[in-house]
């Protein structure tokens, strides 16, 4: 599917009051309760990212625990729907940009990924976006990652999911925790998994020079 149809067909998911059933299936709550979980993992979030808000389902769970949280969205509708749902929180700052082309100044000690590499064209284009979240990610940080898994993922018309991103992500990162969340329909079918960076805290400061 190409960009375009991908962006169009987002954009009418969009329209329904729970997309993708973020809240109302459980599967999805289950889900969500696993990622904050691996998210919580290490004490004290000091400048969170996530990739991907869809409608703010898991921004609402983890916009408490983080003192700065930065969302990164291709649809702006989507930041539109999570700003609305998130709006007693001050701290998050919202940015409507391609994961290949989004860069920050800072560097993060928490970066949440789900759901979306697999939206990207092509494995190559993968290994980019990963390598740019690889660059923001502070020494000692973590990143969760979800995916619905390789053969879903092609079934849906994706290049790959989560066993080839999971790869890609261990050439640089090391493998903390994973976990498998499978539901009642063989599209709820997931990995998770816990990554950090190795190096400590201490050994940069969360803005760049």
């Amino acid at each position: 599917m190409s960009l375009e149809k991908q962006y169009q067909a987002l954009e009418l998911e969009l329209a329904a009051d729970d997309p993708w059933r973020l809240d109302g299936n459980p599967f999805e709550r289950e889900r969500h309760t696993q990622m904050l979980r691996l998210s919580l993992s290490q004490e004290g979030i000091t400048n969170a990212l996530e990739v991907g808000c869809a409608a703010g389902a898991f921004t609402e769970k983890l916009a408490p625990h983080a003192q700065r949280l930065t969302v990164v969205d291709l649809m702006p509708r989507a930041i539109g729907r999570a700003c609305q749902r998130t709006k007693r929180w001050s701290h998050i700052t919202w940015i409507a940009s391609d994961i290949l082309e989004f860069s920050s100044a800072e560097s993060f000690d928490l970066i949440v990924v789900a759901e979306i590499l697999y939206y990207l064209s092509d494995v190559e284009q993968m290994r980019t976006a990963i390598q740019n979240l690889v660059r923001m990610l502070a020494p000692g940080g973590r990143v969760v990652f979800g995916s619905a898994r390789d053969a879903t993922c092609r079934r849906w018309g994706h290049a790959a999911g989560a066993e080839t991103v999971i790869a890609i992500f261990k050439e640089t990162l090391t493998e903390i925790e994973r976990l498998h969340c499978q539901g009642a329909s063989s599209n709820e079918d997931c990995l998770l998994v816990l990554f950090r960076k190795e190096g400590r805290a201490s050994d940069q400061s969360n803005i760049r020079p």
